[in-house]
């Protein structure tokens, strides 16, 4: 008998632990549409209950209660083997870069959290042509209310520099596995800036692509995709009305290399007088390519001088130019590594403080 009532004692005991964890560690789904997931960036709202994200930087964020969250998403996986990166962002300082595995994914955030209210930022690292994800939702003890948005915004447009293609060696040497493997558009230049300056960013980028020329056998240069949420298949018009930058930042030149100047200048004016129609009350900031060389950057130089003075002349006197202090190449294929894209932040933050008042 004694054994017996021993033995229904430990396993009463065991249920009552069994229990106890289940009830400390429920986890409730929170569909993609909930009101308190807030979005930021071009993204294809056609299925509510799937957004669908292809641009670098795209974000996500939310705000949970308790030690545990898991992240449900789907990719694309063209080809059978692109698999995009997410930068997971707990508290606004814990971060983990993580590879999505498969079509379906549920990703758990860093463990070891306590149990009280925690920040969540997902962020795309890979670029569009890397295959879009389609966000599903959250699953957390309890979904809150975020804190309000930055009011300041900035936009970035550009190439792979842009994108933060090369960057991060932390997991994949250069020239190993697939050439995405280091891609980071969270620590790129653009949204390190936006973070220095309280600020949302957003980044309509490409790697390959150019003003006029793009390389790498891509169909699109950066004046016809300025107005479309899928930027590598050069489809769906985004609605500007979602967003209106405080500032955008133009980063264009290093694919098309020297070009004829007239050509050059005169499609670039073209290319700020149609964003303008976008963006009235904007400041336009048009930059030197980080990665430029001795040929290219004197040529970028000159070209962008006669472009801003022209726009001020014929009135725009909010159309500007900014000159990286020298060369960032230092990653894979000669782009800017992690390290790098940080000076070139500071660099620009700098500016833009003394252009905005901030």
């Amino acid at each position: 008998m004694k054994d017996i009532a021993r033995f229904l004692f430990v396993m009463l005991a065991l249920l009552a632990v069994k229990l106890t964890y289940a009830k400390n560690n429920r986890l409730n789904f929170y569909k993609a549409d909930n009101p308190d997931i807030r979005y930021v960036g071009r993204i294809d709202f056609s299925d509510k209950l799937r957004p669908r994200i292809w641009a670098p930087g795209v974000y996500i964020q939310a705000k949970f209660k308790g030690p545990q969250c898991e992240i449900i998403l789907n990719d694309e996986v063209p080809g059978g083997n692109n698999f995009n990166y997410l930068e997971i962002v707990v508290d606004g300082n814990k971060m983990q870069r993580i590879q999505t595995t498969g079509k379906q994914n549920i990703i758990k955030v860093p463990e070891g959290l306590a149990g009280t209210e925690h920040t969540l930022l997902i962020c795309k690292d890979t670029e569009s042509n890397i295959g879009y994800i389609d966000f599903i939702g959250l699953r957390c003890e309890k979904l809150l209310p975020l804190p309000p948005q930055p009011k300041r915004k900035i936009e970035c447009f550009g190439d792979s520099i842009t994108s933060g293609t090369g960057m991060d060696l932390s997991a994949v040497p250069c020239d190993k596995g697939q050439w995405y493997d280091q891609h980071n558009a969270y620590m790129s230049y653009g949204p390190r800036t936006a973070r220095n300056l309280d600020a949302e960013w957003q980044l309509t980028s490409l790697a390959g692509i150019g003003l006029m020329h793009s390389c790498c056998n891509l169909k699109v240069v950066l004046p016809q995709i300025v107005d479309k949420v899928f930027i590598y298949g050069d489809s769906i018009t985004w609605n500007f009305k979602n967003y209106q930058p405080d500032v955008v930042t133009v980063c264009i030149g290093q694919n098309d290399g020297p070009q004829d100047s007239t050509l050059f200048c005169s499609a670039y004016v073209k290319l700020l007088t149609h964003m303008r129609h976008y963006y009235p009350k904007a400041d336009i900031i048009c930059l030197t390519s980080p990665m430029a060389d001795t040929t290219l950057l004197p040529v970028l130089k000159r070209y962008l001088t006669g472009i801003t003075g022209h726009m001020n002349a014929n009135g725009d006197r909010r159309v500007s130019k900014y000159f990286f202090s020298k060369r960032y190449h230092n990653g894979c294929g000669g782009h800017p590594d992690i390290d790098e894209h940080k000076q070139i932040a500071d660099e620009l933050t700098a500016y833009i403080k003394q252009l905005k008042h901030w």
